[in-house]
């Protein structure tokens, strides 16, 4: 029997070339753009040497266990080949491959990691406490810088979604709470908030409390029950929040009537891999209350209600597609 991974026994090391290979192999079928020849074509690498197998494996342990190819929003910039962040997922991803379980926990462990940086990988949540008293939940596959100065308490939303419950300070000049993120400024004082970085796209929904959109001289405030996206130049404009926003902190997926591909869209964020939906069953509704915890069981019922199946080409690898004989 094999030995566990990270003690005495542990398999062979990667060669750096073939630690890239896999992960621009796991790169590509994570993308929308992926084919089932990819799929083949990956496959044929793999089995053509043990180090590739290996690698490969290794490199599908790294991304689970740091989520670093995020499960939607990430995808906008893995699918363009030449992008920034597609580069810096695959350096790091290679890195990551190399150094085996004992460079994971150096990196884990980094002062940059514990003193400013919390992430969660792909299906996980992490809660973290703030030392003011406020507090925040990660969502899957999300990404904060913390900083506390003098003037504001900061906290950078570099990836994915957070549920924030930021307390007031006392004192005759409380700092602001801020979220901050690539569309603008979420500032509160005492609130309860949900922000979520989606692409090009900033939602931010209010449960408790109140806060303020601030991005360059223009501002907008927000109450409990409202909600708002920032978009490019485009002015933020006041909506009913959704009142499903914060379900995923209790761990429920809630749609309805969803279109399907929106749904799996949605539930692909909660596990490693590629979960697509193919085109003749995207326009199907879908309602209800799933368990996040368990998405393998959420897509087993998904053909008790809707004329689908399943097809698992691997774990990582999932359609949803026309039962047999609808098509």
């Amino acid at each position: 029997m094999s030995a566990p991974w990270g003690v005495a026994g542990e398999l062979p090391a990667v060669d750096r070339k073939v630690a890239r290979e896999a992960a621009r192999w796991l790169l590509r079928l994570s993308s929308e753009r992926a084919t089932d020849a990819d799929v083949h074509a990956c496959q044929q690498w793999r089995a053509s040497k043990a180090e590739h197998e290996h690698a490969w494996q290794r490199a599908q342990r790294v991304n689970q266990r740091f989520g670093l190819i995020p499960a939607s929003l990430g995808m906008a910039a893995l699918n363009r080949p030449e992008s920034a962040g597609r580069r810096a997922a695959m350096k790091t991803l290679a890195a990551l491959i190399v150094a085996g379980p004992v460079g994971w926990a150096a990196w884990r462990a980094s002062p940059f990691e514990w003193s400013a940086d919390y992430r969660s990988a792909t299906g996980e949540q992490r809660r973290v406490a703030l030392s003011d008293g406020s507090s925040m939940r990660l969502n899957t596959a999300s990404a904060v810088d913390v900083l506390y100065d003098a003037d504001q308490r900061l906290v950078r939303l570099r990836a994915g979604e957070i549920a924030v419950h930021a307390v007031a300070e006392g004192g005759a000049h409380p700092r602001p709470f801020v979220v901050r993120t690539r569309q603008g400024d979420v500032q509160a004082q005492a609130a309860r908030f949900c922000v979520r970085e989606d692409g090009s796209a900033c939602r931010v929904s209010v449960q408790e409390g109140a806060v303020t959109l601030r991005r360059g001289d223009a501002s907008l405030a927000l109450a409990a029950g409202e909600q708002a996206w920032l978009r490019g130049d485009e002015a933020p404009r006041i909506e009913p929040a959704d009142p499903h926003a914060a379900d995923w902190t209790r761990g429920v997926l809630h749609a309805s009537a969803w279109r399907l591909d929106a749904f799996a869209a949605e539930l692909g964020r909660y596990r490693p891999g590629v979960l697509r939906c193919d085109p003749e069953v995207a326009g199907l509704r879908i309602s209800g209350a799933f368990q996040l915890q368990d998405t393998d069981a959420v897509l087993a019922a998904l053909p008790s209600t809707l004329p689908v199946q399943v097809r698992y080409r691997s774990a990582y690898w999932v359609t949803i597609m026309p039962r047999a004989g609808q098509a």
